[in-house]
Formats: C-alpha cells, sequence, structure tokens
C-alpha cells in the first residue's frame, strides 16, 4: 500500500509523491519523463525494490495528480522543478536519495543540482535522460521519436494529439509493452494536456557546465536502440561528468527501466547501497 503525500513545491503548486516499501532503508526517488507520471516506475515500485528501499516517486507539475498550472513560466524555469525536488526531499525528510531521473527527468535533476547543488543527494541515475533541450539539441541528443511525433502532440485537437501521443509512445519502446501496459501508458499520458507539454519544451536549458560539478556518482543507464534521447545524449553525460559510470542496454530503446526492469533493478539497488 502507497502512502500517498500532496506537498507543496515552488510556488505553492502542489506535488502529488507516493512512497513504498521499506521506509529504513536506502531512498531512491523517480522523476518521471515528458508527459508521463509516477506510474510508469510500476516495474519498480512493486518489484523486488520495495523488500529493502524506500521508494518514492512523484507526478510533475502539470502531470498526474499533481497541480498543473496554465502559464509557461510555470515550466519554463529552473526554480520551479528545483524548488519542487527540494520540497519532496524536506517534506518527507529523505536522506541522500539516490535521484533517478528518466528523460526529461534528467533536466529536472539538472535544474536542482543548477540550484542546489550534491550536497543532499547520495547519487544520481540519469536514466535515457536528456542533457540539454534547445534547438541545436534536436537531431544530435534528442531524436526523431521526440521531434518528429512533438507537433501532434502538442495540437490542442484531441483528434491530433491523442494519436501523436500512441505513435509517441510507440517510438519510447524496443521491445513493445502488452496490450494492457500499452493501454495504461496512454491514459496517463493523456491525462496531461498538450498545452503543459508544449510549455515543458518552452526552454533553452544546456547542463553540460552544471555535469561538471557533480561529485556524487552518477551512473548513466541508455538504450542503445534509443529513437527519443539518442544514445549521443548517454555520451555527452559521460564526457561532461566525472563521478560517471556508463550502463549501455543493447537492443533496447528509450525506456530501460520498462523493457529490462530485472537488470535495471538490480543495477539501481548497487548504486543505491554502494552510497549508503
Amino acid at each position: 500500500m502507497a502512502q500517498v503525500h500532496d506537498i507543496a513545491g515552488s510556488g505553492g503548486v502542489k506535488i502529488h509523491v507516493r512512497e513504498w516499501g521499506n521506509k529504513s532503508g536506502p531512498t531512491i526517488l523517480f522523476i518521471h519523463g515528458w508527459s508521463q507520471n509516477h506510474l510508469c516506475w510500476t516495474k519498480q515500485i512493486h518489484g523486488e525494490l520495495a523488500k529493502d528501499f524506500r521508494l518514492v516517486a512523484l507526478d510533475l507539475r502539470g502531470h498526474g495528480m499533481s497541480g498543473a498550472p496554465a502559464e509557461v513560466e510555470n515550466y519554463n524555469q529552473t526554480q520551479h522543478w528545483a524548488g519542487d525536488i527540494k520540497a519532496i526531499i524536506d517534506t518527507l525528510a529523505l536522506d541522500k536519495p539516490v535521484l533517478s531521473g528518466w528523460s526529461y527527468g534528467g533536466l529536472v535533476i539538472g535544474d536542482y543540482v543548477r540550484t542546489y547543488g550534491c550536497g543532499e543527494l547520495g547519487a544520481i541515475n540519469f536514466v535515457g535522460a536528456a542533457p540539454a533541450l534547445n534547438e541545436s539539441a534536436m537531431g544530435t541528443l534528442i531524436g526523431p521519436g521526440f521531434f518528429e511525433n512533438f507537433a501532434d502532440c502538442t495540437n490542442p485537437d484531441l483528434a491530433i494529439s491523442i494519436p501523436g501521443i500512441v505513435k509517441f509512445l510507440h517510438d519510447c519502446f524496443e521491445i513493445v509493452p502488452t496490450p494492457d501496459e500499452f493501454s495504461a501508458m496512454v491514459g496517463f499520458n493523456c491525462v496531461v494536456s498538450p498545452t503543459t507539454r508544449a510549455n515543458l519544451a518552452a526552454r533553452n536549458v544546456d547542463n553540460a557546465d552544471i555535469l561538471e560539478t557533480i561529485d556524487v556518482p552518477v551512473l548513466v543507464t541508455h538504450g542503445e536502440a534509443d529513437r527519443v534521447v539518442l544514445p549521443e545524449a548517454g555520451k555527452y553525460f559521460l564526457k561532461h561528468c566525472g563521478t560517471a559510470r556508463e550502463s549501455w542496454y543493447a537492443g533496447i530503446g528509450h525506456a530501460p527501466f520498462f523493457e529490462d526492469a530485472p537488470r535495471f533493478n538490480r543495477e539501481i539497488a548497487d548504486l543505491a547501497r554502494e552510497v549508503n
């Protein structure tokens, strides 16, 4: 049974958070990607990890059951993303958590480190994560699975945006989810408004400078067949972060934590034990 928290994030925006597992164990805070929510981590929060670890997952602002203010300034400023994660760490008294950020979640981790540093963190896991979001990243770090679907996914006409999300989700996976799993993903993606999806991309950010300041262990987890955030993005983290080590998943797409959950869970457990 999950413990449910609604936490006041930056600017007072409600951030929906759930936790499972062993409250006295090392903590892992899961941060999902663009247009997702905490349910994407189902193979972590309902698996073997819960025996030994305190597992915490949020719905980012604009997603799931968190608050979704309409104005773009709620999504394009570092202070808000950083403040939301800080509020969770402080409110729940998370002790040296491992931050595991998927896709856009990698940008959110960058926002947190840029604002607060690494002093309260145990380690970082970048999972198919984006190190930058700007025009120059398109086609070099960010792949066609994202930018070819972006216009449809952000169209306010649901007759366009819903098929766009279905196509985007197909592009996220090399190992295809079951029909029931895929239906659930379409459902929780469609909770996010097309306008919010567009607002999340209204940024010009490159975290190369902040990656060079990270002084906690970093694991870079990346699928070699990722079409949404290209493998070059994983190499970008390794180039700029001196504490980073790599874990490449052959034949895996944008979601290694879902496509090969047993391996992912072993590796993040090892990371969490290493720093605790």
